[in-house]
């Protein structure tokens, strides 16, 4: 059985139309994100479909390898549709009180028994937790604790959200009461944030390499632009109609520092402004990447490999895929 796994295995780790795939992916990450390669629908099509075989081969060999077919597979089999909808776990909501390092936030938190990657997700300059709030809860129904929290003062900048998420973490991790009672897995920890929230994201993935995965949204640092130390699989979200965080003076830039060893992700939504996140639907691009990202690499889930591509609504798409 194990050789027969072993040739299928390289079978389409060797196929041409794989090969295809990563010199795609690789032309647009060493194309970096200056705009210069951008897919037709045809060549996203095609990419879509050269992914799913990548997955294919991730999930032979993790089944090889590690007799299972997935890490930590929670839930139904993704779809396009699954991914821009509420997942299947209904959730509860329970109070994160002021704790040394930050100044409390919402949780959210699966009714499901089971244990869950925990996931701290920061807002914006001037910004409450609220304005997180229907992004952080839309991810928690796909099966993760969530923390929506409050910065120490409104006017934080990114380096001080940064010691905030961690801080979240570690405060919330250790709650032993209400819906999250025994529902943490500490060893599975992500952050995310929106604006200074995801410059501050994006410095405590640096700091912090024990961390799952990184989402920042429509990040801003004026001052700390370099991550070429960031080890964390990261992704970038961005608008290319965003006035405040322009994507190339900022996320453009923070993708393009990082090391081409590092998991990364740069998605830029066509005609987003630097609201996004806050504004729109959670049915758009950003919910779906941060979804199958936190999916991929918090839960090792291969699954979600195939919806880390680009997206005709987007403007720009880099990688270091497949995922």
């Amino acid at each position: 059985m194990r050789t027969a796994c072993s040739s299928i295995i390289r079978f389409f780790m060797s196929s041409p139309h794989l090969k295809i795939a990563r010199e795609l992916t690789f032309s647009l990450a060493t194309g970096n994100a200056s705009g210069q390669h951008r897919l037709s629908p045809m060549e996203i099509h095609l990419k879509q479909l050269l992914m799913k075989r990548a997955a294919l081969a991730a999930f032979l060999a993790s089944s090889l390898l590690h007799g299972v077919t997935h890490a930590q597979a929670i839930g139904p089999d993704p779809t396009a549709a699954s991914l821009a909808a509420d997942g299947p776990f209904a959730v509860s909501t329970q109070t994160a009180n002021r704790a040394t390092g930050f100044a409390g936030g919402t949780i959210y938190v699966p009714n499901a028994a089971g244990k869950y990657a925990l996931v701290a997700f920061c807002p914006g300059f001037t910004n409450s937790q609220s304005a997180v709030a229907t992004l952080g809860r839309r991810l928690a129904t796909h099966g993760f604790v969530v923390v929506t929290m409050n910065t120490n003062s409104v006017f934080d900048f990114p380096a001080s959200r940064a010691t905030q998420l961690i801080a979240a973490l570690n405060s919330v991790a250790a709650i032993s009461t209400g819906p999250i009672a025994g529902k943490v897995d500490a060893t599975r920890r992500l952050v995310a944030g929106y604006s200074m929230g995801g410059g501050g994201t994006l410095i405590a993935a640096r700091r912090n390499p024990s961390l799952r995965g990184a989402i920042a949204l429509a990040p801003w640092s004026d001052n700390d632009k370099n991550f070429s130390t960031n080890t964390v699989p990261t992704t970038i979200v961005g608008g290319s109609a965003d006035t405040t965080a322009p994507p190339s003076a900022h996320a453009n830039v923070f993708y393009n520092s990082m090391p081409t060893t590092t998991k990364k992700l740069l998605a830029i939504i066509n005609g987003a402004t630097h609201s996004f996140p806050t504004t729109s639907t959670p049915n758009q691009p950003a919910s779906g990447y941060q979804i199958a990202w936190s999916k991929r690499f918090a839960d090792q889930d291969v699954r979600y490999s195939p919806f880390l591509v680009t997206d005709s609504r987007l403007s720009l798409f880099a990688s270091t895929g497949p995922f």
